[in-house]
């Protein structure tokens, strides 16, 4: 059997890693596709660097974000290759240009994090979402919710509760970043902008205004996207806000477990910080990780109008009684068997 896995930005590269191992184990070949939808060496090579992943046998270097670019040249690899399965992760760009591209090879599409739903149409990875799962043949999901919500919607795929794969990459390599201290003194709150909506200008302005108001100081890894719009509006962060270049995994998993809070537009940065029991508040109007709020662990503030942000800083908590979510660390093993049993 053979798996064409098709990958693009740094999360899809966290994800990738614990599958291409259970892939191997299971005997089964992984032809690896990098879009270059993050091409910038400290999104992408680092990761490949630092988690040891398989380097892939096609790296499309595109530099863009365009689905609508990178689907021919996706399609130009299927006719070469002709894959037993299209793997695909999560809900970027590149997921939907893989699984697109899939679809109209006549290759079955097997979609890591199925059923995942914000609920927002706004977001571009909300309609990523649905035309992914309504064009995949596996649907492979994080949590019940999934199921139910893929099952309310009709798909036409085979659904399987795997569990999360990022889950697997956390246990794996938590005790590895954890060797040494946090790599900054405490207290501190952990601070990541990228989403298109909170960096446009006015918005990024007003985020940046509020966070530096709190008092809080905070560690800021910043995305290329957001550092380009810094400079070139002259948006200035306050004293509290140190600036660092972005992190590697391990680096960024040391961060998270030696901070006191988190505030972020990320979506696997919410899964992260509640698996390291560290409050979370999320700059999003809403979220596809819905238990994390639902327990208590996880606030929503709205970035177009972040007044209440010092307000969830300061009563933000880890609930004493949290329950396990999204996996138990042995996802990519049964991703891995799912694609094994199955032909599309």
């Amino acid at each position: 059997m053979k798996i064409l896995s098709v990958v693009g930005n740094r999360p899809q590269f966290i994800k990738s890693g614990p599958v291409s191992a259970a892939l191997r184990e299971a005997g089964i070949e992984e032809v690896g596709l990098h879009t270059g939808q993050h091409w910038d060496p400290e999104l992408s090579d680092v990761f490949y660097d630092e988690l040891g992943l398989p380097e892939p046998r096609y790296r499309l270097d595109l530099h863009t974000a365009d689905s609508e670019t990178m689907r021919p040249a996706i399609a130009a690899v299927l006719a070469q290759e002709r894959p037993d399965w299209t793997l695909v992760f999560g809900d970027t760009n590149s997921t939907r240009a893989g699984a697109e591209a899939a679809a109209d090879a006549g290759i079955p599409v097997a979609h890591v994090e199925a059923g995942l739903r914000s609920g927002d149409l706004s977001m571009p990875e909300e309609h990523n979402r649905i035309a992914v799962d309504a064009a995949a043949a596996l649907l492979l999901c994080p949590d019940e919710r999934s199921r139910e919500t893929l099952l309310g919607e009709g798909v036409g795929g085979r659904i399987e509760v795997v569990g999360d794969v990022m889950r697997d990459a956390l246990d794996l390599f938590l005790p590895i970043a954890t060797r040494t201290p946090p790599p900054h003194e405490k207290p501190y709150a952990v601070l990541t902008l990228h989403r298109a909506a909170n960096t446009e200008p006015e918005q990024l302005q007003r985020i940046v205004a509020e966070v530096c108001a709190t008092g809080w100081t905070f560690v800021f890894p910043v995305h290329p996207r957001t550092r380009h719009v810094l400079g070139e509006h002259g948006i200035l962060l306050g004293n509290t806000i140190e600036p660092v270049a972005p992190l590697g995994y391990l680096e960024m998993l040391a961060l998270v477990a030696g901070a006191e809070r988190v505030v972020t537009d990320s979506g696997g940065l919410q899964k992260e910080a509640y698996w390291l029991g560290v409050p979370c508040i999320t700059l999003r109007p809403s979220t596809e990780w819905v238990d994390t709020v639902r327990v208590g662990a996880n606030t929503l503030v709205d970035p177009a109008d972040p007044r209440e942000l010092p307000s969830a800083l300061t009563n933000a908590k880890f609930p004493a009684d949290a329950p396990m979510l999204y996996g138990d660390g042995h996802a990519a093993e049964r991703v891995a068997a799912s694609l094994a049993d199955g032909h599309g």
